[in-house]
């Protein structure tokens, strides 16, 4: 046992507690032993956060050069930064037995906010960020990097953070865990978290078979089988992936989560199998979440490292993305928020000759209030065929619909049966109906059947066009978007407003998402 082993490690007060108690452990058994720190890329980079720097790896690749090297004999990782395929001709030796696998919030005042529709939390794990949002979608989530000490002290020095989360073994293991730090057990922790792992040359049996001393056989069942759920799903730091498998009465438990970026969206799976019997749980697992939808959050996922060109300013479904040509990057939000109006039934009370019906909203808004028996109207008048047709399945018969307000006006002006007519809007109004009608000695009633909240977000630089959908979403969009964007839109009165502060305005043949889609895909390819 005259050799001595030495053990590479990062040189962060973390690494260097683990280096020291694999050091502790061979020291125990008669080896002679001595620490070698080095600085890895992930300590060296702290100015983006850690899903952004594109590589995997990265707290592990300059360990990895110096064992080739021969200028290490162990390194000693915590296993969730480890890559699932390491480099040709380095081995996973041994694991550690595992410690606190969860995630633990640290807070800075006290837990109100958690209550409360708006708390800023600071993490820089894509994984904690999405199921965050998963569980608080109107939170907002800040970037942090760093090692311990320092993300604990950026989480006092900024006014604005509520809290910060960390793993539990890394703030416990080092002293600095808060006395009202809280477990999230609710959130699956990243795969291997807790656990310390030894990498070894495969072709050192003297290092090999000192480090089967120290693995802990439990601990490696269960860090395999994440790791094999997480490299399955073709999964590293740049992905939302959660998994814990641990040995409970000769059975192992699994459980692993894929989630969007966002944390809109999520696909679980649970496996329990009797121990012996456990090898198919990463396989079972990893093709159950892609058969429900995985392969499309992971190719999604993917894309994102890419900037998006083209923002939609409405919410698109997983299909409405698929119709996007492989070259366009696209992005979506609601930038306009409804709220159903509960419309008073002194407005029903007798039969309607003449209704305008220019949304969708107004007919959800209507058989919300009131069954279709209770609204009678004789003439239904629409704006868009969509329209027509939700009218007609919901409420009764349409005697005319045109493909915008203009042309709906200009049509009722000539065709109309008496003087009046009662058009449920919202209490934005952008089109000319009411005016129009109003010249044209047309007594136009308007009731407010829903209220429109202009909701916009602030788009990155790199988009350069904009999907449009109604007069309300560009308003939206220009009240916190101060620039010049192509403009696809939907149909010719958002084209109208889109006019007002664009220069470049593209028409859909027909108002729908699909053919505002199509569009964009034709300038673009």
């Amino acid at each position: 046992m005259s050799r001595i082993i030495r053990i590479g490690t990062r040189d962060s007060e973390l690494a260097l507690w683990q280096a020291k108690t694999v050091q502790s452990l061979l020291e125990n058994l008669g080896h002679k032993t001595i620490l070698v720190p080095v600085k890895s890329t992930g300590d060296l980079v702290l100015d983006k956060p850690l899903y952004k720097l594109g590589i995997t790896g990265i707290f592990t690749r300059t360990l990895d050069i110096s064992m080739l090297n021969h200028d290490i004999d162990i390194a000693v990782h915590s296993s969730k930064d480890v890559p699932t395929i390491l480099p040709q001709g380095i081995i996973q030796a041994a694991i550690i037995k595992r410690g606190n696998v969860n995630d633990t919030l640290v807070f800075k005042n006290n837990e109100e906010f958690l209550s409360s529709k708006k708390a800023v939390i600071a993490t820089g794990s894509l994984r904690r960020r999405a199921q965050w949002l998963n569980r608080f979608p109107t939170h907002t989530i800040v970037d942090i990097r760093g090692n311990v000490n320092s993300r604990l002290q950026k989480l006092q020095d900024n006014e604005d953070w509520d809290a910060t989360i960390f793993a539990a073994a890394g703030i416990g293991r080092i002293g600095v865990r808060p006395e009202e730090a809280i477990n999230l057990d609710w959130m699956i922790p990243a795969p291997a978290q807790g656990a310390i792992m030894i990498t070894a040359l495969d072709e050192d049996d003297f290092i090999k078979s000192v480090c089967r001393e120290l693995n802990h056989e439990e601990t490696e069942i269960c860090v395999n089988i994440e790791r094999e759920f997480l490299n399955k799903l073709e999964g590293g730091c740049s992905a939302p992936i959660g998994a814990l498998a641990y040995i409970k009465n000769e059975e192992v438990h699994f459980k692993g989560v894929l989630l969007s970026a966002d944390g809109s969206k999520r696909i679980d799976v649970t496996r329990v199998k009797k121990l012996g019997e456990h090898h198919d749980i990463s396989t079972y697992s990893a093709n159950f979440v892609i058969e429900r939808g995985g392969k499309r959050l992971m190719d999604n996922i993917k894309r994102s490292a890419h900037k998006t060109n083209v923002f939609s300013t409405k919410a698109l479904t997983e299909g409405q993305r698929l119709l996007f040509h492989e070259k366009i990057i696209a992005d979506s939000a609601d930038f306009v928020k409804i709220n159903l109006n509960r419309i008073p039934a002194r407005f029903l009370k007798n039969k309607i000759q003449n209704v305008i019906i220019t949304s969708q909203n107004t007919v959800e808004s209507l058989t919300t209030n009131y069954s279709a028996a209770e609204l009678q109207f004789e003439n239904i008048y629409c704006v868009g065929r969509r329209t027509k047709r939700l009218v007609e399945k919901k409420i009764g018969p349409v005697v005319h619909a045109e493909k915008n307000a203009k042309k709906l006006t200009e049509y009722l002006i000539d065709n109309i049966e008496g003087t009046e007519v009662t058009y449920f809007c919202s209490d934005i109004k952008l089109d000319t109906i009411p005016s129009t009608l109003a010249k044209n000695h047309i007594k136009v009633n308007e009731v407010e059947a829903y209220q429109t909240k202009l909701d916009g977000v602030k788009v990155i630089d790199a988009v350069e066009s904009v999907m449009f959908f109604s007069p309300s979403t560009v308003e939206s969009f220009v009240r916190v978007n101060k620039r010049e964007v192509i403009a696809f839109c939907i149909g010719e009165t958002t084209a109208e407003e889109a006019k007002k502060h664009f220069e470049d305005v593209r028409i859909a043949n027909i108002p729908t998402v699909e053919s505002v889609i199509e569009l964009v895909n034709e300038h673009y390819v």
